[in-house]
Parts: structure tokens; C-alpha cells; sequence
């Protein structure tokens, strides 16, 4: 391990030293970025700056062109050798990474990285896409993304009335990091989201928990999300999913209510997210 920790300092040190990250060997207007943020990665491809990442990591799956690119590891297990690898002038991130050693190790062979702040609501959503147009001179392009999301949310909320009753809609989830099967619970952008499309979040709790038989025969949901690859490692057959913990045992099992959501539709405020809830709203109001 000690060997292993020396090479790669040693090899850190000889990139910072042959300046090969310094600004005066870079190329104008050849910006390169890793981009460790699904939230962020669609925000950039919305402006108009999806040519200038290299990298991102496997959350990021919206556009469909983020999933052409390399990818530098889940966001919660990173490591400096894959990021440095790709020759970055710049990586971001929202913050919600690990591990804590990795950015400094970046910084340390001179990439510069950037910050931005976790845009868990709609009204910092706003403000997130201002400050990504401003940066990358594409105002204009901010100012009609946010535009447009107001009128998708309008739209979606004229739809949602129309139906009085909340039907309880739970989420499951597959979490890559531990291998498992989650309930989200009512803490996060996904029980916005459900608000939002006039559901109500089964859940009986705040955090994400374990999928178990005991959990789901308190929560008895209408409905059942199963965000994609969850769905998809079962073959995306139905039968399969019912046979999870409990599942079977629901009546959004008995009468056939078990939908297939895009994570990224669901998990995050972004350009579409007004065109996400009028999606989800016609799967939980069938």
C-alpha cells in the first residue's frame, strides 16, 4: 500500500511539474471538464456546453450523448487517477462526493475545481441555471430555459387538478454504491416531485431504507416507481419485481400499478422537470 501511495504521488508530482496542467499550456477555447454531477451534467448539455465535457460520472444518463461519454466512477467513489487521466481544465461538482481526498489530489496537479451549490428546489434551480449562463455566456439560453420550465410546471398543474384524489405512491429504488433495494423516503426531490403530480409519498420515513417485507406491509402503496435500473437488472418483467421483498403483497402489485421511471426523471430538479411531473402525473392518476 505504502508503494502504491508513493508511485502514484510520484506521478502526480512529474504532471505538476512538467506543467502539464498549467494555463500557458493550454489551448483557448479548448475547455475540457469532468463533470461529477447528474444535476449539473444535464444543466451544461441544456446551455449549449456538452462539447466541452470529457467525463462524468454514472449517474449522469440525461442527455443521451452523457452516456457516450467516459465515465470517472459513481460520485460517492470517486478517484483522483481516473479524473486526472482525462486531462481536464476544469471539473465540477455539487459537492455530494467521495472520497473527501480525492478533489485535493486533483487541485494538488493544478485542475481547477468548481463548487456549485445542490439546487434542491425549484426557486434555486432557477438561480443554479442563471449562474451556470452567466459563466459560460449563455444568458440568453438560462433565460429561456427557466422560462419554459415555469410553463411546464403551469401545464402540469392545470393536468393535476383534474384529479381530486392523491393516490400513496412509493419509489423503489436499487442503490449501485451497497448493491440494494431502497424506499425513498420523504426527505428529497422525489417526494417534491410526487407533490407535485398530486401524489402522496407512501414512505413511512424520512430517509431512504431497506426494502423488507415489514416495510412494505406498513406502507401498502396505490402505486409503485421503480427507478430503472432496479427495474431493468430484473429483465424489466414484472412478475420478477413482485417476487422483491414484499412487493407481491401490495395492491399496487394485485392491480398491476407498477411503473418504470428514468431516474433522472425523478430525482432531481432540472430543465424538464416541469415535463417530468406532468409524466409522472399520468402514471400514478391511470
Amino acid at each position: 500500500m505504502i508503494k502504491r501511495n508513493f508511485v502514484f504521488a510520484a506521478s502526480l508530482l512529474l504532471l505538476f511539474s512538467c506543467g502539464r496542467f498549467d494555463k500557458k499550456n493550454s489551448v483557448k477555447g479548448a475547455d475540457r471538464i469532468v463533470c461529477v454531477s447528474k444535476q449539473l451534467t444535464e444543466l451544461m448539455f441544456a446551455l449549449h456546453q456538452g462539447d466541452k465535457i470529457v467525463g462524468v460520472d454514472l449517474t449522469s444518463t440525461y442527455p443521451p450523448e452523457a452516456t457516450k461519454l467516459t465515465t470517472v466512477g459513481y460520485h460517492r467513489h470517486l478517484s483522483a487517477e481516473g479524473i486526472i487521466s482525462l486531462e481536464p481544465t476544469l471539473v465540477i461538482h455539487q459537492g455530494d462526493i467521495a472520497p473527501e481526498s480525492v478533489m485535493p489530489q486533483v487541485e494538488k496537479v493544478g485542475i481547477p475545481v468548481k463548487v456549485y451549490p445542490a439546487a434542491n428546489t425549484l426557486d434555486s434551480l432557477k438561480l443554479l441555471v442563471a449562474s451556470l449562463g452567466k459563466q459560460f455566456g449563455q444568458d440568453t439560453a438560462a433565460a429561456r430555459l427557466n422560462n419554459a420550465l415555469d410553463a411546464d410546471l403551469a401545464k402540469a398543474a392545470a393536468y393535476v387538478k383534474s384529479f381530486p384524489k392523491q393516490p400513496r405512491v412509493l419509489v423503489i429504488h436499487f442503490g449501485q454504491q451497497r448493491n440494494q433495494y431502497f424506499v425513498m423516503g420523504t426527505r428529497g426531490t422525489a417526494d417534491a416531485m410526487l407533490k407535485l403530480a398530486g401524489g402522496v409519498n407512501a414512505a413511512d420515513t424520512s430517509s431512504f431504507r431497506d426494502l423488507s417485507p415489514e416495510v412494505i406491509a406498513r406502507e401498502q402503496p396505490d402505486i409503485i416507481l421503480a427507478t430503472d435500473f432496479g427495474w431493468d437488472r430484473l429483465g424489466g418483467d414484472i412478475e420478477k419485481f413482485k417476487e422483491l421483498p414484499g412487493i407481491g403483497l401490495t395492491p399496487a402489485a394485485k392491480n398491476g400499478k407498477i411503473y418504470r421511471i428514468e431516474e433522472h426523471d425523478l430525482v432531481y430538479f432540472g430543465p424538464r422537470t416541469g415535463e417530468n411531473v406532468l409524466l409522472i402525473a399520468e402514471l400514478i392518476h391511470k
